[in-house]
Parts: structure tokens; sequence; C-alpha cells
């Protein structure tokens, strides 16, 4: 079960105006299981994305950066579940390309202006032709109150689904702001095996646009880490109608640092929630990073503890053998890192214990502290590097029996 994370009810979901979504079964890889999403966007809407940096990157994501790249305004999203399309070669390209000129052909838009996505087992071929004939079912579906049913649909191995949504009011106007994600395993930042769909009825200018997707993935998506294991097919998309009447041409617009925390309030509540829902997870832990010089050392010690096996199963055994954590700060690749200047706490809620310091054990800590700490759902490690002002939060969460046996089974 996810820690301390639930689905919204589909009436906690607004509508954002323009923009539709429809649900169907079309068989892609098991029966009698939603796996096929359609998201339609009405004529005006601004549209741009962040993916993968694995070089193994998907067909659909190849293909995503080209349709955006080309600027004919975006129409029409597309997901399948349980066919990555990835590590198919030149017949997977034909494949998402297939897929985009059908569902052209079924919304009256043109082709480029389609971004496939797809999510599931690499190295297999995507039955284009159960995906296209799950299409009509889809189209009939399309409905703008339709985003918890779309939660559902692009789920793989994610045991719930995960939705975010909330309206701000800027300069005497309402802005809805909705989003969906997926993600429980393979996941690592650049992006993490996440999809994630984010979508406002304000108005904002392309460029803009770019910047803003860059800046909530950076924050969000970006901060996330359930196994180290960075995904072919990770893709972020923000999308904005302009429906509301709030238009915002640049970042001095008046108003626009509301909505820019709103959207990335939006965002890190959808990564958060992938990580409570890590494959087999029974903890959520926040690995916040200060004292440092800048914040990619910050990230780099975040990352390291947070991705660190020997530290994600002691928190799974609430056993606080927290020399791992010392060992992980140690490796994370900052050179000139003076460990007699780190500090190191464990807490949770109100509860706080002192744990390392001047290179060592602080004289303050007691092992049942740690471990009474450690019981918690949820946790964080607090460590000072002692060397500026920079910080950073990396979230996680640990490994346990069932990490191994969800992925040991994932393909039968």
């Amino acid at each position: 079960m996810p820690v301390n994370y639930a689905t919204p009810a589909p009436e906690a979901l607004f509508p954002v105006a323009g923009v539709r979504l429809g649900v169907a079964e079309a068989g892609i890889r098991k029966a009698n299981r939603r796996d096929l999403t359609l998201i339609a966007l009405d004529a005006g809407a601004t549209v741009a994305g962040v993916f993968t940096e694995n070089r193994f990157c998907a067909a659909p994501v190849q293909v995503c950066r080209r349709h955006l790249a080309l600027g004919n305004g975006i129409r029409a999203l597309v997901i399948n579940t349980g066919i990555a399309n990835a590590g198919t070669g030149e017949p997977g390209l034909q494949a998402a390309k297939a897929t985009c000129a059908a569902v052209a052909q079924t919304l009256g838009v043109s082709d480029a202006q389609v971004l496939p996505f797809s999510t599931g087992v690499i190295l297999e071929p995507l039955p284009v032709e159960r995906l296209v004939a799950g299409l009509p079912k889809a189209a009939a579906d399309l409905r703008a109150d339709n985003w918890h049913a779309a939660a559902h649909g692009i789920m793989t191995t994610d045991t719930i689904a995960k939705a975010a949504s909330r309206r701000v009011d800027i300069n005497g106007k309402t802005i809805t702001i909705t989003g969906i994600s997926k993600g429980a395993g393979m996941i690592k930042p650049n992006m993490a095996t996440m999809l994630g769909y984010v979508a406002t009825d304000a108005g904002i200018a392309q460029p803009l646009l770019a910047k803003l997707v860059k800046e909530a993935a950076d924050e969000s998506f970006n901060c996330i880490t359930v196994d180290g294991d960075t995904s072919t097919n990770d893709s972020f998309i923000l999308i904005a109608t302009g429906q509301s009447g709030a238009q915002f041409a640049d970042e001095a617009a008046a108003g626009y640092g509301e909505l820019r925390a709103a959207v990335i309030g939006v965002a890190r509540e959808l990564a958060q929630a992938i990580v409570r829902d890590g494959e087999g997870a029974t903890k959520f832990i926040t690995v916040a990073v200060g004292g440092g010089k800048d914040r990619d050392e910050c990230r780099k010690v975040g990352y390291a503890v947070g991705h660190s096996p020997l530290v994600k199963t002691a928190f799974f055994a609430s056993d606080p053998n927290l020399g791992r954590i010392l060992a992980a700060i140690g490796y994370a690749g900052i050179d000139d890192l003076d460990v007699d200047g780190i500090r190191v706490w464990l807490a949770s809620g109100g509860d706080e214990a002192l744990v390392a310091e001047q290179g060592g054990r602080a004289a303050s800590y007691r092992e049942e502290d740690g471990a009474r700490i450690m019981q918690a759902a949820e946790i964080t490690v607090r460590i000072d590097l002692g060397r500026g002002a920079a910080a950073a939060n990396v979230y996680t969460c640990d490994f346990s029996y069932d990490y191994v046996k969800i992925n040991a089974d994932y393909r039968s």
C-alpha cells in the first residue's frame, strides 16, 4: 500500500477548460484493463515537455520531441500502457508514427499535432493494431471531467492512481491546474519511469511555458528516486489552454509568480505520490541537505543517500545502521568535503535525534532514539554540510522484499 497517499475523489479533480480525456481497454498487453488514454486539446493551447535523458530513449519520446519542435500546435496526446515501445528500433518508430496517424484521423487533426507516449515492458513490439482498434472507444469517452479515469488508465505497476488539482485566484480570475502521473519503479531523475501530465486554463506564451516545464520538473520529478534506474520513456508535459482569460506573456507579468508556484506545487504533489507508491515501499523518506556551497552538491549528497540500497534496506528494517548514511555522503563526489563539519539528524514529526557530528557519532546519540524514529512511516534525514547556504531536498522510499518480488515477476 502507498505511504500516506490516497487518490483524490473524482470531484476533487477540477476540469480544465480546453482539455478532454478518454480511456479505453485496448488489450495492449493484458485483457480487461484500462490501457489506452486519449487527451484532446482545443485549438490555441500551448504545450511543452521534458523527457528522459536515457540514450536508449523510446520511439514515442523521439517522436514527441520532433512534433514539439515543429511548433504546429499540439491537439492530442495518446498514452498506452503495457508495452513501452523502447528498444524497438525502426519498427518502433514506425509504430509510434502510425499511432499518431490513427489519432489524427480519429480527431481530424494532423499527425504532427499528436504526441504519443508508451510505458511498460521494454524490448517488445507495440501491437499498433490493438491500439488503433481501441481509439474509437477512447474518443467516444472524451470528457472534461475524466481526469480520475485517466489517472487509472496510465498505471502500470502502480498500486494507486496519482492525481492532483487546485484552483488559484490571480488578477481577479480563477485559474485551474490539474494533473496526473504514473510511476512506481525504475524511478531516478533525468527524468524519472514516470509519465506526468499537468494542464492549466491559464494562457502561457510558448517560450515561458518551455521554461516553466523545466523549472517544474527540476523542483518535482527530478527530486525523486525509488531505485536509481533511469527509464527510457519518461515524459512530463505541461499544457496551457488560455481559456480562463488570464494571460502570461513573460516572467514580469503580474501574478506569474503565483501561477508558477501553483504549477510547481501540483507537479511536486504528483512526484511525491510516485515515491509514496514506490514498488514495495513502506516508508517515505525526505533527504534534506543544507549547508552546501551550491544546490548541485546538495543534490549529489541527497541522491547518494537516496539511491543507496544499504541505506534503504536499513530504513525498511528500522535498523539504525546509520554509518551507511555517512558512507553515502562520503562517496557523493564532493572532492573537498570536510567530514568534520558535517552534521546528520534523523527526524519524524517533532521527534529528532542528532546522529553524527565532528566526523563521527554524536556524543548525545542513543541507538534507541534512531530505532524509534525509524519506525515512523515518514522520516527526514537532515544533513548539514557546513560549507555554505545552499540547500536541496530529495524524496525517496525504503527497499522491501516486495520490490524484488514485483520486479522479478513483472512480465508474468
